[in-house]
């Protein structure tokens, strides 16, 4: 085996895979958001007291975490416009938003019920005590508590999410492994290519790892070193 590092160097610090590397960081930035929206919704109704949501939200996350990401990417982009008569045909990027950004929310759900059930519930009872409504209790007292925890699983995800994009090569999203496969079908050098591939994936997680540090260690801090405003209750155990 011949490993043409020449090539490889030349390859790797090209402007071939700048557009690509971006492709994928906003796809990324997009399903997260897509997905936190998502499983805000679904964490909280998770956690009510209403059993048809609990039944709702139970086949959602059965759904979207026990089928592959790529056969929802494939559904989204051929199968929902089959299904429809193609009276929605979406495009490979609406679709593949759609694919990423509604499979991380079955994601975020479990993390934001698992954020919110991690709430010491005298909390909540001393919250009820003060007559806050549910509104006030969850924004004030319940979600920033829970942000705190899911944090740290909320960037695995991100993590995952970032190499998921590579499986929107299927539909021709122009992302880095999609390029990548461009290039070595027309030289055959697969292995320097996916090396140079593989490399632009570590390297966006390790500035993604940076970033999630900061926030962990900014979290940290807030919760040493916060100190309570007039405009926020500030709840104590019963």
């Amino acid at each position: 085996m011949h490993f043409d590092s020449r090539y490889f160097i030349e390859l790797l610090f090209s402007r071939n895979f700048l557009a690509p590397a971006w492709t994928a960081v906003w796809f990324t930035v997009a399903s997260m958001a897509i997905g936190i929206v998502i499983g805000t919704i679904a964490g909280l109704a998770a956690t009510s007291k209403s059993r048809i949501l609990h039944g709702m939200v139970k086949v959602f996350i059965t759904i979207f975490r026990g089928t592959p990401v790529l056969v929802q990417i494939v559904f989204w982009y051929d199968g929902l416009a089959e299904l429809t008569g193609n009276f929605i045909n979406l495009s490979v990027v609406t679709a593949g938003l759609m694919a990423l950004g509604v499979n991380e929310g079955a994601y975020m759900t479990e993390i934001v019920r698992a954020g919110i059930e991690s709430v010491d519930k005298g909390q909540l009872e001393a919250a009820h005590a003060l007559g806050l409504s549910y509104r006030t209790k969850m924004l004030r007292v319940v979600l920033p508590q829970a942000v705190r925890v899911a944090i740290p699983p909320t960037g695995n995800q991100v993590i995952s999410l970032l190499k998921n994009t590579s499986l929107l090569f299927t539909i021709a999203v122009p992302e880095i492994f999609a390029t990548g496969t461009n290039i070595f079908s027309v030289n055959f050098k697969y292995f320097e290519v996916l090396a140079v591939v593989s490399v632009w994936y570590v390297g966006l997680t390790l500035v993604y790892g940076i970033i999630q540090r900061k926030l962990e260690k900014r979290s940290n801090r807030s919760i040493t070193g916060a100190k309570p405003t007039a405009k926020v209750p500030t709840v104590v155990p019963a």
